[in-house]
C-alpha cells in the first residue's frame, strides 16, 4: 500500500500537539501536524516525534469530567477502544482497555477497565492478550480483580486499614460464575474498641460454611495480651482452650527424672504422664485403668 504524507490539522480546543510538527499553539484555534503518514487507516506520527497534550482547563461540571486530552469512545455495542504497545514486529504485548460488553452475547456485562498482557509464547494460548488487572465501573464499591497473576510487596507493606471500630479482613474465597465469590476463610482485625492499653482490633479467624455463612472464630489472639483462644474470643490465659480434649499424639518417655528438659513440657506413655517442673527435672504420676 502506497503510504502518502499529511498535513493533519487537529481542531482541540486550546489543546497543541507539539513534537509532530505543531507550529505554535492557538486558543481555541487551530494546530497543524506536518509531515504524518497515512496508511490505510492508521495515521502514523514521524519516527521519534511525540504527541504533547496540555490544557489549563479543570473539571467541566455540565459535562461531568475532567478536561479531555484523550478521549476514545465506543460507538457500537461491543466496541472496545484500546490503548495498545507493539513489538518491532508489530505484533501486540501489552495493552489497556475500556469496554460495557463482553466479547461473547452470553456472558455477563464487563463493564471494566482492564490492563492485559499476552500469555506465554509457547503455552496454550500464545501471545494472546489476557486480563491481569480489571477495575469496573458503574458501580459503587468496585470490585477489583486480577487473573493468572501473582502479587508481589518488593521492599514494602501490603496494608488493609480502616477506621477504629471497623473489621480489616483478608478473605480467601472460591470464585464461581460471572466472578461471584464465596468466603471460605477470613483472616481479621475485628472492631472490638480500641479503649488504650493496646485493648481492641484483636485478630480472628473466621470460618464458612459452604454457602458462605459464617460458622465460628476457631482461632483469636487478643491484642492487649497476646492470650491465645481456641473456640473462644476471649482467652483469659496465654493459652484457652473452648472445648474438652487437648491431644499430644506420640509417646514420649524421659530416660530418667533428669533428663534434658524446659519448665512446662508435658508427655506421656501407656504407664505414666510426665511434667518438666524446672530445667531438667521430670516429674511423673502413674496412670491406671478404671
Amino acid at each position: 500500500m502506497k503510504l502518502k504524507t499529511l498535513a493533519v490539522t487537529v481542531i482541540l480546543g486550546g489543546v497543541c500537539l507539539l513534537g509532530a510538527g505543531c507550529a505554535e499553539q492557538k486558543q481555541g484555534g487551530e494546530s497543524t501536524l506536518g509531515q504524518a503518514v497515512q496508511n490505510g487507516n492508521d495515521i502514523m506520527i514521524p519516527h521519534n516525534d511525540r504527541l504533547h497534550l496540555s490544557t489549563d482547563k479543570k473539571w467541566i461540571e455540565q459535562e461531568g469530567h475532567q478536561s479531555d486530552l484523550i478521549r476514545l469512545q465506543w460507538t457500537a455495542e461491543r466496541a472496545k477502544p484500546a490503548i495498545v504497545w507493539v513489538d518491532e514486529e508489530g505484533k501486540d504485548k501489552t495493552a489497556i482497555i475500556s469496554h460495557d460488553k463482553a466479547n461473547n452475547p452470553e456472558q455477563h456485562d464487563h463493564k471494566h477497565i482492564s490492563f492485559e498482557t499476552t500469555m506465554s509464547p509457547t503455552g496454550q494460548y500464545a501471545n494472546q492478550l489476557f486480563t491481569r488487572f480489571e477495575i469496573p465501573f458503574d458501580t459503587d464499591i468496585s470490585e477489583i480483580r486480577t487473573h493468572s497473576s501473582n502479587f508481589n510487596v518488593m521492599n514494602g507493606v501490603l496494608r488493609v486499614a480502616g477506621e477504629k471500630g471497623s473489621n480489616r479482613d483478608i478473605e480467601l474465597s472460591v470464585s464461581g460464575k460471572e466472578n461471584e465469590t464465596t468466603p471460605r476463610w477470613v483472616v481479621r482485625a475485628d472492631s472490638s474498641q480500641e479503649s488504650g492499653d493496646n485493648t481492641g482490633s484483636n485478630l480472628q479467624f473466621i470460618r464458612y460454611d459452604d454457602n458462605g455463612e459464617v460458622i465460628d472464630s476457631p482461632l483469636s489472639i487478643q491484642r492487649t495480651n497476646g492470650n491465645i483462644g481456641i473456640g473462644t474470643n476471649d482467652p483469659d490465659t496465654k493459652l484457652d482452650i473452648n472445648g474438652d480434649k487437648l491431644r499430644i499424639r506420640e509417646k514420649y518417655t524421659p530416660a530418667s527424672s533428669s533428663s534434658a528438659c524446659s519448665q512446662g513440657q508435658m508427655a506421656w506413655d501407656d504407664n505414666h504422664v510426665y511434667v518438666c517442673v524446672a530445667e531438667d527435672n521430670w516429674k511423673r504420676t502413674e496412670l491406671s485403668s478404671w
